[in-house]
């Protein structure tokens, strides 16, 4: 299980050999010096990289290792992917309940298609106007697997999964007035849901949905 240890890390270089993918970058708390050594690092190794919740400002100093990197500013996310050829595989869909919402499902999208999964994206289709959301039941039955992105009342993933046979991922968000208590209220609703087929992940989690969906998609 080789690894090399940096002192502030220890950098798993036999993730992507186990999983299919190698280690993300949570860029959250780094300095920009870390963030470059650890990119560094996985890309000796890897010819593709993320980094999640991470700056402009750190952006522009991993251009200095990497010229090809690309900042995905809604997602808050840089990706590296120095592949030739490869292909996407169809199937995912992401769900956004509202605008607001969508830094969340932006950061889903980046990493399902980083794991070569082709994303079809519906936007600002919450239950508050359902009718938006029934506009659109072709696409949504033509997925293979859907992430449902919500706050407020988080009711969204629910009404999706009584309406289709694939699985649904829900991810509560933070968005809301004060009774959504920072995405407690979406995440409980989700939790708590009556239609069955829904998995939830945690507050804000849009890598962890995307990386959940893109499995989920490549093994059908």
């Amino acid at each position: 299980m080789p690894y090399r240890d940096l002192g502030f890390i220890k950098a798993d270089h036999h993730r992507e050999l186990r999983t299919g993918f190698p280690e993300v970058v949570f860029g959250q708390g780094k300095t920009a010096d870390q963030v470059v050594q650890i990119s560094r690092e996985i890309l000796r190794y890897s010819e593709r990289l993320m980094i999640t919740r991470v700056s402009h400002e750190i952006y522009i100093e991993l251009q200095k290792l990497d010229v090809g990197a690309q900042y995905h500013k809604e997602a808050r996310a840089i990706t590296v992917d120095r592949r030739e050829f490869y292909s996407k595989q169809k199937g995912v869909l992401i769900v956004s309940a509202g605008t607001s919402d969508l830094h969340v499902a932006k950061e889903a999208q980046v990493t399902a298609e980083l794991m070569d999964c082709e994303v079809k994206t519906l936007i600002d289709v919450g239950v508050a106007g359902l009718h938006r959301l029934l506009d659109q039941l072709e696409v949504i039955r033509e997925s293979k697997i859907i992430i449902a992105v919500a706050g407020m009342d988080g009711v969204l993933p629910a009404i999706l999964a009584g309406l289709v046979k694939v699985p649904v991922i829900a991810v509560p968000t933070s968005i809301g007035y004060g009774a959504s208590f920072e995405g407690i209220g979406p995440l409980l609703t989700m939790l708590n849901s009556c239609a069955p087929g829904v998995a939830v992940v945690n507050i804000d989690n849009g890598f962890g949905a995307g990386y959940l969906a893109a499995t989920i998609n490549k093994s059908i």
